[in-house]
C-alpha cells in the first residue's frame, strides 16, 4: 500500500451564527515515491482551499509540500506528510508536518540557503518551502531523521478572494 490517508471530517456549527464548517483533524500520507508526493501535494492544496485560503496561497501550500516531499524520497527514502488545521493565537490556518528516519541533515543552516541544492525537484527545497509559507521549523540530527514543521495563516481577504475567482 504505497500510501494512507486518515480522514475524519467533522461538521461543526457555531451556536453564535448560521455559519456551519467543515473541520478536520489530519490527514497523513505515507511518502514512498513520487506519485504518493503528488497526493500530498493534491490533500494540501485541497485542505486550504476548503479552509478558505484564496487559489494563489493554496498553491504555495501544494507546492512547499511538492519541495519537502520530494526531499523525502530523494534523502530518506520514505516518510510521511501529516496535514492539519490549526488555531494559534486567534489565527486560523494549515499546518503541514514532513517526518522521516532517513540520514537526518548535519548543517540545517546551510540547507536553508539560496544557493543549496541538491539538483533534485523544483531546486527550492527547504529554502523555498520556507519562502512559501509563514512558519517553518526544522528538527534534524544526523543519523535520525528529519521533521519539517510549516505553517501558513490564512488571510482570508473578501476582496483579495473575489478577484481571484
Amino acid at each position: 500500500m504505497p500510501s494512507t490517508r486518515l480522514w475524519t471530517w467533522k461538521r461543526a456549527s457555531n451556536s453564535s451564527t448560521a455559519e456551519s464548517a467543515i473541520v478536520f483533524e489530519e490527514i497523513r500520507v505515507r511518502i514512498l515515491s513520487d506519485s504518493d508526493a503528488v497526493i500530498a501535494r493534491q490533500k494540501g492544496r485541497e485542505v486550504a482551499l476548503i479552509l478558505g485560503f484564496s487559489r494563489t496561497d493554496a498553491t504555495f501550500v501544494a507546492t512547499a509540500i511538492s519541495e519537502i516531499a520530494r526531499n523525502i524520497t530523494v534523502h530518506a527514502g520514505e516518510g510521511e506528510i501529516i496535514i492539519r488545521s490549526i488555531t494559534e493565537n486567534g489565527r486560523d490556518g494549515i499546518m503541514v508536518i514532513a517526518r522521516d528516519e532517513g540520514p537526518g541533515i548535519a548543517d540545517v543552516t546551510a540547507v536553508m540557503r539560496q544557493a543549496m541544492t541538491t539538483g533534485a525537484g523544483l531546486g527550492m527545497g527547504l529554502w523555498g518551502a520556507r519562502r512559501l509559507m509563514d512558519d517553518i521549523s526544522i528538527t534534524s540530527q544526523p543519523g535520525t531523521g528529519t521533521t519539517v514543521t510549516m505553517k501558513k495563516w490564512g488571510r482570508f481577504d473578501e476582496v483579495g478572494r473575489l478577484l481571484e475567482d
